[in-house]
């Protein structure tokens, strides 16, 4: 697979503060996101290429899909149910209730159907350069996408080595978020933040805080799991 088959584009120039936790809706062909400090839950239409917006009442760190219909989310310090339909939100459990200023940072469901989110927490380099491992997703031969906010790019690592398969850049730094998704999951989906970039620097990366597509990876990812719940 050479670099020169891989296509990247921006398919929705969203201007996201900090868009997170991409995931795949296969049922409705589209793509669920969130913009943390925006405090909105996105789903753009693939087909359509229509976006809607749901906006709640705090910072929303994660979304992710719901077995019996509809998706939860991790607001504030909240774990959530979202109704689409209405756009009701129900609060199914609250934790840090002491810690006013604290706030989940990111959120996915396991396999088992449990949705694990954990608070804002230390990171830590993945390498010289200055970046930071953000949101990822394992493709379907069980390696790992991880994306590099301020690296401008997504790599995939062999999770038993440590070793890098392969990288691809994006036209943007501050990417923070990926996954798999497509009629068969062969393309993938990078979200990324324009937060605390200047003017000179929006100029220069006009797409910051968009939506990308990534074809031609040669490999395919898999479903995501729905909180059982």
């Amino acid at each position: 697979m050479t670099m020169s088959s891989i296509k990247i584009e921006c398919v929705l120039l969203e201007n996201c503060l900090c868009g997170e936790s991409p995931v795949w809706e296969e049922a409705s062909n589209s793509l669920l996101f969130v913009d943390i400090p925006a405090k909105k839950v996105c789903r753009w239409d693939s087909l359509s290429k229509q976006v809607q917006r749901v906006t709640v009442d705090a910072s929303v760190s994660s979304v992710a899909l719901r077995q019996s219909g509809g998706y939860v989310a991790t607001i504030g310090t909240k774990f959530c149910t979202l109704n689409w339909e209405d756009q009701s939100v129900t609060v199914l459990a609250t934790v840090d209730k002491d810690k006013k200023n604290n706030r989940f940072n990111d959120g996915k469901v396991d396999p088992a159907g449990r949705y694990f989110a954990g608070n804002r927490r230390s990171v830590y380099r993945l390498e010289k350069e200055e970046q930071i491992p953000d949101g990822m997703c394992i493709d379907a031969d069980g390696k790992l996408w991880v994306a590099c906010y301020n690296g401008g790019r997504v790599i995939r690592l062999d999770p038993e080595t440590g070793k890098r398969l392969q990288t691809v850049k994006l036209p943007v730094d501050k990417t923070t978020s990926c996954c798999f998704g497509g009629k068969d999951y062969s393309e993938m989906y990078v979200t990324c933040a324009r937060y605390g970039m200047d003017p000179e620097w929006l100029i220069r990366q006009p797409e910051a805080g968009g939506i990308f597509k990534i074809t031609g990876l040669g490999v395919k990812g898999i479903p995501p799991y729905p909180y059982a719940g």
